[in-house]
């Protein structure tokens, strides 16, 4: 099967798989420079409007199932720590390669629920008003490793590979410049990194774990730019003809070719090789294997047994009035209607109450009378409110109601069935939440799962931990002492703690599925205090 070319590599009828002649670190390239030395070859510029960033929108739909682009799966244990960083693949090669369909292939064979396709084009750099009239005279490259912004596309790339949040720039090529709006991508527990320089950074190869060279011959690729060119872009047979002899063939031959030997793996004829592509998938399974985290519930419950409540915890004086309202919305022959009318009381009295943990600073006005008052007002920047969707949600207006123009966010966290761990599904923050003291909102919270998993993203958006307080209605000590542990800063702030959670984690005695009864939903048999179900707006 395998020969050895004329130039020294080794090849093979389908594929060539080097992984067996070195481990796929991407960290062994120290010697690599930014490649061969700068040329003067100039392409004509793009005709796309926009740069394609793969990650949105936030569904890919195969041939057999749905795969998640946005969100995140648990990348942190049970005392939420950092565990395991995403693997990362880069994909290399010349324009046309089919490098795109390589990436959709490998996904949908890989069968895993969380990826993000990530594509070169986001980062070209903002050209300057001499480059602006370069590429309006067709005299600026477009394919030179220059043409990039290397430190932003790194900095991007290991935000992403350790679970962070990162925004996307937005290239606009009739412009030459970025968007003001730029996408929001969320690391996932597989990230695929294609373009035509890929490989062209020492410092981006280090964050790769697997690298894949497409390589596809000249020919096809140059009938599939003159098929994409003419009925996409209107441009004329000569002149695609022209554009690729003159510009983009040279390109390939001096910054993109040679990087070939840096590829753990090499792939002919794209995205038709699946004997290459079940080589690559066959690989990240048991890389992922490795790196697998499962939310152990057993453990979390038992963790902390018989320990006393942690000092981080304030539960809302169990006045007759509170007793009273807990006794009306626990009880399973309450009607909706009550259920909702109590259930907004006690959300005004915890707000309220949450608010009283915000810091403050001595502020003197003058009142009517001509007189000095002593009083008391907010020492921060902004209140922001988030809500754990769907039940958090229903504590919004408690919150607006006390806090003129506070802003909101969402997070939607589900319980995956099969392994138990929390998934992030949906996420929404405003603008520089870092700089905000936020109300967490959740009804109730009995393993801390989801609780744990909305704070970490929060911290991961660079809130400070000790600006975040957790409001729930109803608390299992379990979850307590979960989110105590892990974020030992975050303020609780709950109207009850009841003890016990039972094998299917549901608070005992409790309250029931919340988000059901307050929006008149049927619960499903296996349902769980911490599962999210779908927004409800």
């Amino acid at each position: 099967m395998s020969a050895v070319c004329g130039d020294g590599r080794v090849s093979a009828m389908d594929c060539v798989d080097k992984s067996s002649m070195r481990c796929p670190s991407g960290g062994g390239e120290g010697s690599l420079d930014r490649l061969l030395p700068s040329v003067n070859t100039s392409l004509s510029p793009r005709k796309r409007t926009t740069s394609q960033c793969k990650s949105e929108p936030p569904l890919l739909r195969t041939s057999k199932r749905t795969i998640y682009t946005a969100g995140r799966p648990p990348w942190y244990n049970e005392h939420g720590t950092q565990s395991k960083e995403a693997f990362v693949i880069g994909l290399c090669g010349g324009s046309a390669s089919g490098k795109t369909t390589v990436a959709r292939k490998i996904i949908e064979a890989l069968d895993v629920p969380w990826v993000v396709l990530l594509s070169m084009d986001s980062f070209y750099k903002v050209l300057t008003a001499e480059q602006q009239l370069l590429a309006a005279n067709n005299d600026y490259n477009f394919d030179h490793p220059d043409a990039f912004d290397f430190s932003l596309l790194v900095h991007t790339i290991r935000k992403l590979k350790q679970g962070k949040s990162v925004k996307i720039p937005v290239y606009d090529f009739t412009t030459h410049g970025r968007q003001k709006v730029w996408k929001t991508v969320y690391g996932a527990s597989v990230i695929i990194f294609e373009g035509i320089m890929s490989f062209a950074d020492k410092e981006l190869l280090k964050l790769l774990d697997m690298k894949i060279f497409v390589d596809t011959d000249s020919d096809i690729r140059l009938v599939r730019r003159l098929r994409r060119d003419i009925t996409e872009r209107g441009r004329d047979i000569d002149g695609v003809i022209k554009q690729y002899n003159k510009f983009v063939k040279p390109a390939f031959e001096q910054y993109i070719e040679p990087t070939m030997r840096l590829a753990d793996i090499v792939v002919p004829r794209g995205g038709g090789n699946m004997v290459a592509i079940d080589l690559i998938v066959q690989h990240v399974h048991s890389q992922l294997e490795e790196r697998k985290l499962r939310w152990d519930m057993a453990a979390l419950a038992s963790a902390h047994q018989a320990q006393p409540l942690p000092q981080t915890l304030s539960v809302l004086e169990s006045t007759p009035q509170v007793r009273g309202m807990h006794t009306i919305i626990r009880n399973k022959e309450t009607s909706r209607d009550e259920f909702i009318f109590y259930s907004k009381r006690l959300m005004r009295l915890l707000i309220e109450r949450a608010l009283s943990f915000l810091p403050s600073q001595v502020h003197i006005v003058q009142t009517p009378q001509g007189e000095d008052y002593e009083g008391r007002t907010f020492h921060g920047k902004r209140i922001t409110g988030v809500s754990i969707l769907r039940a958090g949600e229903t504590m919004e207006p408690a919150l607006r109601a006390v806090c003129k123009d506070v802003r909101i966010g969402k997070i939607l966290i589900q319980t995956n069935q099969d392994t138990g761990e929390p998934e992030l599904h949906y996420l929404r923050l405003p603008k520089d939440i870092s700089e905000d003291h936020v109300i967490l909102m959740d009804c109730t919270v009995s393993t801390g799962a989801a609780a744990m998993m909305a704070i970490r993203v929060l911290l991961d958006h660079d809130v400070r931990e000790d600006k975040i307080l957790l409001v729930s209605l109803l608390m299992a000590e379990m979850g307590v002492h979960s989110v105590a542990y892990a974020f030992p800063q975050v303020k609780i702030i709950t109207t009850a703690v009841d003890k016990k959670v039972n094998d299917l984690f549901h608070i005992i005695p409790g309250i029931g599925n919340f988000g059901d009864r307050y929006f008149g939903t049927d619960a499903p048999p296996d349902w769980s205090d911490d599962d999210m179900d779908e927004p409800s707006c």
